[in-house]
């Protein structure tokens, strides 16, 4: 995405305009018949326009179902409904703070600043719009607030199994309707760091780093699962409960990361703004594509034999990776960028085993990690961009994001604690925090 939608739509609508103009100019009756073209084409540009914010948004939404499978597989046969009732509940969350605060926080009055308004967002009535908008302003929230809860469920994997659902849940009020819209407005609000020529067309950083960031506050704050660490440091495996569902949720996400890069062109009114989403569509498949390939080449290299959960992730690192940057790359960089996201997951996921910091799904390597890897890269592709000031918006936004929500977490757990305790945490939060087990029928049969 970029700070100025309206820019980027007008766009749009007027070159859909010029070209109407022109064909009417020889017609005998020039004014009636240009005022008649000129409705038809601003209309036309208008509801492409709409329809890409729409159709971009539900996939996005989707995601949310992406990652709940994802969790769901990912984490142990006790904790299931868990991660489904936080997907389900974090969604709803966000969709309703944004609308309260983090829309108009994010892009009202933002102005070169850090941050907007603390105000609802207003959509004016279907028949107050005109050609001239651009685009729905239902359709905008619509497509901007699937993004705000993408980065909540960034949050919710990694701190899995052991952490309390309403101060979780409370935890990602604030981040969706605060913190995620305050670093939004730096750039995409035409905030400071826009001025300054910093660039994130989908939110590498933006989304996905700012979720790691405040997944690995969170990590950091809660601690490990119990029996994840013994005392003399070594690591126990604990395995997912559904690989196949695992797997599903990540070609979920797969599906709807269309949707994330390729509608953040936001417009679809000419020729050029088409042939610029089918050609992000592309880059954001063979990104993907080689983060696995990637991952399960060195998997077999390093650990003799390919780990699942790392190739599914691969995909994933690879996807992040290439959303500050869809457009501009060429091929083999958007595979070479894909690739390096992918390997990222390989040697970062043992490395946070050796620090201890217990991350059930792999996203802080996968959004965070690869996140500031994507965003780093996009001077080599994008003109205009400059190392350095990728350099700041990165620290920048990380620092904020990092420092927002360990403040949020600490003051949770004085206020509420956060952990499950130890009995619970064993038994499973299905059982005694959601009332409802996914799989009963393994009850009481020592299944993890």
């Amino acid at each position: 995405m970029i700070p100025s939608i309206l820019t980027k739509a007008a766009a749009s609508t007027l070159a859909l305009v010029v070209l109407a103009t022109a064909a009417v100019a020889q017609d005998a009756a020039p004014e009636a018949a240009e005022a008649v073209e000129y409705a038809v084409a601003g209309d036309t540009a208008f509801v492409f326009n709409t329809l890409l914010f729409l159709i971009g948004g539900f996939l996005v939404m989707w995601m949310a179902a992406g990652f709940a499978m994802l969790e769901a597989g990912m984490v142990r046969s006790k904790n299931v409904s868990m991660q489904c009732l936080k997907n389900i509940g974090l969604y709803s969350i966000a969709g309703l703070m944004f609308w309260v605060v983090g829309y108009n926080l994010m892009y009202d009055g933002v102005d070169g600043g850090f941050f907007g308004s603390f105000t609802p967002k207003s959509i004016p009535a279907p028949d107050a719009e005109v050609a001239g908008d651009g685009y729905a302003a239902a359709s905008d929230w619509f497509f901007q607030m699937v993004f705000c809860a993408t980065t909540a469920s960034i949050v919710s994997g990694t701190i899995a199994e052991r952490t309390k659902m309403w101060p979780f849940f409370i935890f990602v009020a604030v981040l969706t309707g605060i913190i995620y819209p305050i670093t939004g407005s730096w750039q995409w609000g035409a905030g400071w760091l826009y001025e300054m020529g910093f660039s994130d067309f989908a939110g590498s950083t933006l989304v996905h780093s700012v979720g790691g960031w405040a997944a690995l506050a969170g990590a950091l704050i809660i601690g490990a699962r119990t029996d994840k660490y013994t005392a003399d440091g070594k690591v126990m495996p604990l395995p997912g409960s559904s690989m196949p569902l695992a797997t599903l949720g990540t070609f979920i996400l797969w599906l709807g990361w269309f949707g994330f890069n390729g509608a953040s062109q936001l417009a679809l009114g000419t020729i050029s703004d088409a042939s610029a989403v089918a050609k992000i569509f592309m880059n954001t498949n063979l990104a993907a594509a080689a983060g696995v390939v990637a991952a399960m080449i060195l998997c077999q290299i390093v650990y003799k034999k390919v780990d699942l959960t790392i190739a599914l992730n691969g995909a994933l690192a690879g996807l992040v990776s290439i959303t500050a940057g869809p457009l501009d790359p060429s091929v083999p960089l958007a595979i070479l960028i894909g690739a390096v996201g992918g390997a990222i997951v390989v040697f970062a996921v043992p490395l946070l085993d050796k620090l201890k910091i217990d991350d059930v799904v792999g996203a802080i390597p996968v959004h965070l990690l690869a996140g500031i890897w994507g965003t780093m890269v996009v001077p080599l592709s994008t003109e205009g961009t400059s190392f350095v000031t990728q350099l700041i918006g990165v620290v920048s936004i990380g620092a904020f994001a990092f420092v927002a929500s360990g403040i949020v977490w600490y003051v949770l757990k004085m206020a509420t604690g956060l952990r499950v305790s130890k009995e619970e945490e064993m038994a499973g939060l299905d059982k005694l925090e959601v009332g409802v087990e996914a799989y009963p029928e393994f009850a009481g049969a020592g299944r993890a």
